[in-house]
């Protein structure tokens, strides 16, 4: 059984992401490795946004880093579409949180591509060892996760 394709309604919070004449590539149409750099877009504005990005030189602060990430593309996206940016949590755990991304062409309802990244927080001095997700970000989080049997 194939999975469905994401609407924009699965989806808490969105931000436009303007696609760029070097995503393109020579069939004219945006380059697969380009959806990676939407979707780290997508969440690094979301966190800075809400002051959650610590510099990583501040004494006892932590880091997230991505250890996993997955595209499945639908439809494809062109220069100069301007992107809607759906964005959700599936999972907030003891050290990581799990993203969904959807992306969206302008009028449209399905997502031309979708995706998932992990975030795993570790020390920021050593850059390997977890820490548990720190309490601002768990509760800046909460209004993006979904139940899950919505998430992907």
């Amino acid at each position: 059984m194939s999975k469905s394709i994401p609407r924009r309604a699965d989806y808490r919070h969105f931000q436009d992401i303007p696609t760029r004449w070097g995503d393109q590539d020579s069939y004219g149409h945006i380059n697969n490795a380009a959806y990676y750099f939407y979707f780290d877009t997508l969440v690094a504005l979301f966190l800075a946004g809400r002051g959650l990005q610590p510099a990583p030189a501040d004494p006892g602060s932590s880091l997230a880093v991505v250890v996993e990430t997955m595209c499945r593309f639908h439809s494809p996206a062109y220069f100069p579409d301007v992107l809607a940016g759906g964005l959700r949590v599936a999972r907030i755990g003891r050290s990581s949180v799990r993203y969904e991304i959807g992306l969206f062409r302008a009028g449209e309802e399905l997502a031309c591509a979708e995706g998932h990244f992990v975030h795993v927080q570790v020390d920021a001095a050593t850059q390997r060892q977890t820490v548990p997700v720190p309490q601002a970000l768990r509760d800046a989080l909460a209004a993006l996760l979904v139940p899950e049997a919505e998430a992907g």
